[in-house]
């Protein structure tokens, strides 16, 4: 394993100093994309590159979104050599405490993903709350499957060759549909998921970049051609079905 930090960055200056700091302790490298930031962001990033030799930016020529940003640091990540990438968000969502035991899970099973099982404190907004069931319930069929816990939560350790080469032969997701879009498509690949319960928060104040109208039309369209293509894989996915009933 070659594993780095993948951050994917729009217009969050206050908190990714702190975000970077608490990870170069780790030893990996950082990229960050940056989705067009404002120049507040501009400025702090390139501070953090000038002073830290393990932070690199690659900047986006316009905000096309996180799916965007998460696809061009995946694929930026692949061609320095590195063969996993640590998800996680700009914004302290995230608990850093557990990234040691995300490492740990990736190193005893490099062929996984693995994904973060979110555990909400009250802080969560109940609209939030009830689009992650309508999406939870999506995926199931989708998979024929319920071993998928959580398809929304961008902290995970990707194998990279594997997403590259899904984002290479589809068009994935560029917006907020992208982390349950490549979870399924992986899903779809053979790729095992694994999950590890990890604390996520709301920071008061906290500036979020999910629009309720264009991204839930875009995750609504994302559905729909995953569901079709749940319907080319049907014979697959039985036979994954039932082969993963009969183990258990």
């Amino acid at each position: 394993m070659n594993g780095c930090f993948l951050i994917p960055i729009y217009n969050h200056h206050e908190t990714i100093s702190s975000t970077v700091q608490h990870l170069l302790p780790f030893g990996f490298a950082v990229i960050i994309a940056d989705d067009g930031s404002d120049a507040a962001t501009k400025a702090v990033l390139a501070e953090l590159a000038q002073q830290y030799p393990l932070v690199e930016v690659i900047t986006l020529p316009k905000n096309g979104g996180k799916g965007a940003a998460m696809c061009a640091a995946m694929q930026t990540a692949y061609q320095r050599g590195f063969s996993h990438g640590l998800q996680i968000d700009a914004d302290g969502q995230h608990d850093i405490a557990d990234v040691p035991k995300f490492w740990q899970a990736a190193a005893k099973c490099p062929a996984a993903l693995i994904s973060g099982a979110p555990v909400y404190d009250s802080s969560m907004p109940l609209g939030r709350k009830i689009g992650r069931e309508i999406t939870h319930f999506w995926v199931r069929i989708e998979t024929l499957s319920l071993q998928i816990k959580d398809s929304m939560l961008g902290f995970r350790v990707y194998p990279l060759q594997s997403c590259v080469d899904i984002i290479q032969a589809h068009r994935i997701g560029q917006r907020m549909d992208f982390d349950i879009e490549i979870m399924v498509r992986l899903f779809w690949h053979g790729v095992p998921v694994q999950f590890l319960p990890t604390k996520v928060i709301y920071p008061a104040g906290g500036r979020s970049h999910f629009n309720m109208l264009k991204d839930n039309w875009l995750i609504s369209k994302m559905h729909t051609r995953l569901f079709f293509g749940m319907l080319l894989r049907l014979p697959r996915l039985l036979k994954r079905h039932w082969q993963v009933k009969y183990e258990n």
